[in-house]
C-alpha cells in the first residue's frame, strides 16, 4: 500500500516540479503527460485549427520550462499553466488579427465572406460561420466571449483570469454577442 502512495505522491505536481527546478527531465515529461491534453483542448477551442492549437501546446511548454522557476509552491498548479496557455492563445489571436487586417485592408471591415458562393448548400456548417465570426472580433471581446462559451467559465472567474472588473467582463462579452449578431444576420440574411 505504501508503494501505491510512493507513486501517486511523485506524480504529483508540486513533486514534479520541484524536481523539474532541480533539472530532472523525466520529470519535466511526466508534467507533459499529465497535461498536454488539458492544454490541447484549451489552445484549440481559442484557435480552431488543429496545427495551431498543437503549436501552442508546444509553445506552452516551452514557457513552463522557462518560467518554472517563478511558480510559488502552494498555487495552484493547474490554473497557473492554464494561464500561461491562455495567455500564449491570446497573443496569437492578436498576431492572427493583425496578420490578417493588413492582408484584408482592402476589403470593408464589418464585411464577413463567410461562405463561399460556389459551396454546396448541403455543406453549409453553421458552427464553422460562427467560428470564424469570433475569430473576427476584437482580442478582449474573443478573449471573455471563448472562455465564457467554449470554457464555460463564469464572468468572475474570467475577470480574475485577465485581470479585468467583472463588469468589465460582463460588457465586453455584450459587445461580442452584440457584433456577433450584427455580423452573422448579414452573412445568414436576416435582420440588422
Amino acid at each position: 500500500m505504501e508503494r501505491k502512495n510512493a507513486g501517486s505522491y511523485q506524480s504529483h505536481p508540486e513533486f514534479l516540479v520541484s524536481r523539474v527546478k532541480e533539472g530532472d527531465r523525466e520529470a519535466f515529461m511526466k508534467l507533459v503527460g499529465l497535461y498536454q491534453q488539458k492544454i490541447f483542448v484549451l489552445t484549440y477551442s481559442m484557435v480552431r485549427e488543429r496545427e495551431d492549437a498543437l503549436d501552442l501546446v508546444q509553445e506552452t511548454f516551452l514557457r513552463l520550462y522557462e518560467k518554472i522557476n517563478t511558480y510559488r509552491p502552494g498555487e495552484n498548479f493547474s490554473a497557473w499553466l492554464m494561464k500561461i496557455a491562455r495567455n500564449i492563445c491570446i497573443d496569437f489571436i492578436r498576431k492572427q488579427k493583425a496578420r490578417r487586417k493588413e492582408s484584408l485592408d482592402s476589403l470593408s471591415p464589418d464585411r464577413i465572406d463567410l461562405a463561399d458562393s460556389g459551396q454546396d448548400p448541403a455543406r453549409f456548417n453553421p458552427g464553422e460561420i460562427i467560428q470564424k465570426a469570433v475569430s473576427r472580433l476584437p482580442a478582449k471581446q474573443q478573449a471573455v466571449f471563448v472562455l465564457h462559451h467554449y470554457q464555460d467559465l463564469k464572468y468572475e472567474e474570467i475577470a480574475g483570469e485577465l485581470k479585468i472588473s467583472a463588469g468589465t467582463v460582463k460588457s465586453l462579452h455584450y459587445k461580442a454577442v452584440r457584433k456577433l449578431r450584427k455580423m452573422l444576420a448579414r452573412q445568414l440574411g436576416g435582420e440588422q
